[in-house]
């Protein structure tokens, strides 16, 4: 039998590939609910870089009596080490530069480059037991967005477009925002395909919203054509669409025709998102004097809020600048200023307006930052490597227990001594919030039923309302 029997065969039958994965996305039981949801969307604030655990939100007084001895052996032990430190002679402990004060009834030590952050301690819950096997950038955010450190699978957002769908049929279910921070540099890597659906059907990818020109490209009609006119290519391209999606079964073009409607849909939906006119001066001024420039972490946090009160599943804010290698201090404080208030005004808006409570806010990064120095330790000047045995993230609203610290690091803020949360830990929790089990959440591909946490992760009980 020739190709084109081969072909007329297989469509025939209805066993062609496209038939085969049609029939598997239609039978899926993963789809949907799987228990009553605690949250009905994820805000995540991603600080892009791996901001230091040590500085910010895991009081360590001690290291102050020890800074510049050695770090022992014993605390480092056999830990990987990053080529940019590996091969150091020394290894100096390094305090903080900044002070803390305990915020909040229940006391959290949080860093003076965080006051805004300190006036809703109570609605946080700080996990300082984090942990994962990555060392490096890439290989880090993508084992924390996609759970796995090779690339190639669906991210968080996608895996949440894909189990529970859109909640608005005239945006996407799941958007990204991107800021540059203060202290950001050239090379800092970010990939788009940190927001691709990988193997999952391509609309359940992220779309990011650029800051700059169109937010969407192509959202704007060229000159000369109509909104009319475009209506009429849609359902022109539409039928021809269709006639393929009947002959070859192939679920792609369905997903395409659908596309190009969420399109059309969005050159409405999308500036009417970014028309922040209605805002009152209290909230414009509550998010900090960067609101109203494009692009900045302030004006992210308040489209956030925006697309939350729209339904959008997934809000994902990438903010890059947090590898200080060197220049610790001084960077810190730049990207500190940068997110700080923005944030915290994010959640007292979400609160006040009734949506935190449905609304899940993660804040943090990939990794933590080292014990010791990288390259000389100088008097008011240090940098930190990447650490991936131990760092801190916070959470809050949707069925998170408010006002709580959770896990514990060693004296020396290098290992987890109580309550250790892998990154699959954290996926589980995160997606059992949003009513879904990260074991049943499975998608077959090339043999195999492929899931977020892979084949680990445990829900963390303790930190749930």
């Amino acid at each position: 039998m020739n190709a084109t029997g081969r072909r007329q065969f297989l469509t025939q039958t209805g066993l062609s590939l496209g038939a085969m994965a049609l029939a598997s996305l239609s039978d899926s039981a993963n789809a949907g609910l799987h228990f009553a949801p605690r949250a009905r969307r994820i805000i995540y604030l991603f600080m892009h870089g791996g901001p230091s655990h040590l500085d910010l939100l895991d009081y360590k007084p001690g290291l102050r009596r020890i800074h510049g001895q050695e770090l022992p052996p014993s605390v480092r032990g056999d830990q990987r080490l990053t080529g940019m430190t590996s091969g150091q002679k020394s290894f100096p402990v390094t305090a903080s530069l900044f002070n803390f004060q305990r915020h909040g009834q229940g006391g959290a030590w949080i860093s003076e480059l965080l006051p805004h952050t300190g006036t809703i301690a109570d609605e946080l819950c700080i996990i300082r037991s984090l942990h994962t096997e990555a060392i490096n950038h890439d290989p880090a955010i993508t084992l924390l967005q996609t759970g796995h450190q090779q690339p190639g699978r669906p991210s968080f957002g996608s895996w949440l477009s894909y189990g529970l769908g859109a909640a608005n049929r005239d945006l996407p279910a799941f958007v990204v925002l991107l800021s540059h921070g203060s202290a950001a540099r050239p090379a800092d890597p970010l990939h788009a395909r940190l927001w691709e659906p990988g193997f999952l059907p391509s609309n359940h990818q992220g779309v990011a919203l650029r800051s700059g020109g169109d937010p969407v490209l192509f959202l704007s009609n060229p000159p000369g054509v109509s909104s009319a006119t475009r209506r009429d290519q849609l359902d022109v391209i539409a039928a021809l669409n269709r006639r393929q999606l009947a002959s070859h079964r192939d679920p792609e073009i369905d997903t395409r025709i659908e596309q190009y409607e969420m399109a059309f849909r969005m050159q409405t939906s999308v500036p009417d998102l970014l028309d922040t006119r209605d805002e009152g001066r209290a909230t414009l001024q509550a998010y900090g004097p960067e609101v109203q420039r494009p692009g900045t972490f302030a004006a992210n946090c308040l489209l956030a809020r925006r697309l939350a009160e729209r339904g959008v599943r997934f809000i994902q804010l990438y903010h890059r600048g947090w590898d200080q290698h060197y220049n610790l201090p001084s960077d810190l404080r730049l990207q500190c200023r940068d997110v700080d208030q923005p944030a915290a005004a994010l959640i007292r808006d979400l609160k006040q307006r009734g949506l935190l409570d449905e609304t899940l806010v993660v804040w943090g990064g990939e990794f933590g930052r080292t014990t010791y120095s990288q390259g000389k330790l100088e008097r008011s000047n240090y940098g930190r490597d990447h650490h991936g045995r131990c760092f801190t993230m916070w959470l809050a609203g949707g069925g998170i227990k408010p006002g709580i610290c959770f896990g514990a690091t060693d004296d020396f803020g290098y290992n987890v001594v109580r309550n250790p949360v892998h990154v699959h830990d954290l996926n589980a929790t995160l997606l059992h919030l949003l009513g879904l089990n990260h074991e049943r959440l499975t998608f077959r591909f090339q043999g195999r039923d492929y899931r977020l946490t892979d084949v680990h992760g445990t829900l963390v009980r303790d930190i749930l309302a």
